[in-house]
C-alpha cells in the first residue's frame, strides 16, 4: 500500500511533485525527487481542497485523488469498464454536465459507472450522436455547446431531497446500513487497551436493536472478525438498496486536550454538497451534544469513499477522541453508548419528519419514536 511522507525519496515522490506542480500548488523548477516540507504543505492544501484528511501524507486516497486530478474532459475517451472502472476529474466533469442537461447520471463521484453510461447513451440518442456509451471528441463537443436545462440546484441532490419527502415520516420499513469502522485485525484507534473497532461495533449493535424496535431494517457492514474496505462497504450499501448509511468511528489526536463529536457528509472543495446529508449530520450533532454535553466539533463536507460512492445519503460520525481521557472514560460506559445510540436514532427520525410533529432537541425518547410508529400521523 502506497504511503509517502516527508523525508521519502524516489520516483513515486517525483510523480507526486509533478502533479502538484501541474495543479499550481508547488513550484518545482529542478524536478526534485524528495518529499520535503514544501511538498507536505502542498499536499495538505490539496487534501483540504478535496475534502480529504489533511495529514500531509500521500496514502491511497490522496494518491488516487492526485491521479484523478490530472484529467480534464476531452483528454481521453471515457467508457464503462466493469473490471476496472475509469475514474478522474474528467469523469466528474462529464457527470456534472449530464446532470445539468437533465440526464440522471447519479451522484457525481468521478467514477464512470453503469448509471453514467446510461445517461450518456440517452444524451447521445437525443442529440443524434452515435449511441455507443463512450465519451469521445464528438460527444465532448456536443456537451460543451449545449446550455443547461436544470437550474436552481444540482438535480441529483434535489432528487435526494424528494426521496426523503416521499418516504414519509414513519421509520418502519426503512432500510439503514450501520457501518462500524475498522474490524478484524484493524483495531482502529487503540489507547490503554481500548479499541475503536470494539466500541463502535457495540454501538452499532445497540443502534441496530433500537432501530428494530421501531420497525426499521438495520444491516451491519461487518462483524467482529472482518474489515471490508470503504469501497466494499459502499457496494454493500448500494446492493442492499439502503435508504441511509451511518458510519461510526472514533478519532485520535496528538493533543490529549482534543475532544468532542463531529459529523461528516458528502461534499467536495468545489461547492458540491449533499443537502440531505448535511441536514442529517446536523441533526446527529445537535442530538448527541444535547444528550451528552460533549464538545460540538461541527459538521463538515468530505469526499471519502463511504460518502462519495454510495447512491443514498451517507453520514460518518466521529463519536469522540479515544486519546482524550474524558471522552474515553465516557465511551467505555455502556450506558453512555446507549444514550448516543438513541440520539442517532432520533436524528434519523427528525430527518424524515421534515419539521412536522417534531419536539425540542434532546427530548425525544425511544418510547416516543415507537409511539409515533403506531399513532396515525397528522396530515
Amino acid at each position: 500500500m502506497l504511503l509517502l511522507r516527508r523525508g521519502d525519496v524516489g520516483q513515486d515522490v517525483a510523480e507526486v511533485r509533478a502533479t502538484l506542480t501541474k495543479l499550481g500548488l508547488l513550484t518545482d523548477p529542478h524536478a526534485s525527487r524528495v518529499f520535503d516540507l514544501s511538498v507536505e504543505h502542498a499536499v495538505r492544501t490539496f487534501q483540504q481542497q478535496r475534502g480529504l484528511i489533511t495529514d500531509g501524507l500521500v496514502g491511497p486516497a490522496t494518491y488516487r485523488a492526485l491521479r484523478d486530478a490530472n484529467y480534464r474532459l476531452g483528454d481521453r475517451p471515457l467508457a464503462f469498464l466493469i473490471a476496472q472502472p475509469v475514474t478522474g476529474d474528467d469523469v466528474l466533469t462529464l457527470q456534472e454536465r449530464l446532470l445539468e442537461l437533465g440526464y440522471d447520471a447519479g451522484r457525481a463521484n468521478g467514477e464512470f459507472g453503469q448509471q453514467t453510461e446510461q445517461a450518456l447513451r440517452s444524451f447521445q440518442s437525443d442529440y443524434g450522436l452515435v449511441v455507443d456509451g463512450m465519451c469521445g471528441p464528438d460527444t465532448v463537443r456536443a456537451l460543451r455547446q449545449l446550455q443547461p436545462k436544470v437550474r436552481g440546484g444540482r438535480p441529483v441532490f434535489l432528487r435526494e431531497q424528494e426521496r426523503v419527502r416521499r418516504a414519509g415520516p414513519r421509520l418502519s420499513g426503512k432500510r439503514i446500513i450501520i457501518d462500524p469502522g475498522h474490524g478484524g485485525d484493524d483495531r482502529g484507534v487503540v489507547v490503554d487497551g481500548v479499541a475503536e473497532a470494539d466500541l463502535m461495533l457495540d454501538l452499532a449493535r445497540l443502534l441496530e436493536g433500537k432501530m428494530a424496535a421501531t420497525g426499521m431494517e438495520a444491516l451491519l457492514t461487518r462483524g467482529p472478525n472482518n474489515n471490508p474496505d470503504e469501497s466494499e462497504r459502499a457496494r454493500f450499501a448500494n446492493d442492499a438498496g439502503a435508504d441511509l448509511i451511518l458510519s461510526l468511528h472514533l478519532d485520535a489526536n496528538r493533543s490529549p486536550h482534543a475532544s468532542g463529536v463531529a459529523s461528516f457528509h458528502y461534499g467536495t472543495g468545489n461547492g458540491t454538497s449533499s443537502t440531505v446529508g448535511e441536514g442529517l449530520a446536523g441533526f446527529i450533532q445537535r442530538e448527541i451534544v444535547a444528550r451528552t454535553g460533549m464538545q460540538d466539533c461541527g459538521t463538515h463536507p468530505r469526499s471519502w469513499d463511504m460518502l462519495r460512492m454510495t447512491r443514498c445519503t451517507a453520514v460518518r460520525v466521529e463519536m469522540g477522541y479515544l486519546t482524550n481521557a474524558g471522552d474515553r472514560e465516557r465511551l467505555m460506559n455502556p450506558a453512555f453508548r446507549d444514550v448516543v445510540a438513541e440520539g442517532v436514532l432520533v436524528a434519523v427520525k427528525r430527518l424524515y419528519l421534515l419539521g412536522k410533529n417534531d419536539q425540542p432537541t434532546g427530548t425525544f425518547s425511544l418510547a416516543d419514536l415507537v409511539r409515533h410508529e403506531v399513532t396515525p400521523q397528522a396530515g
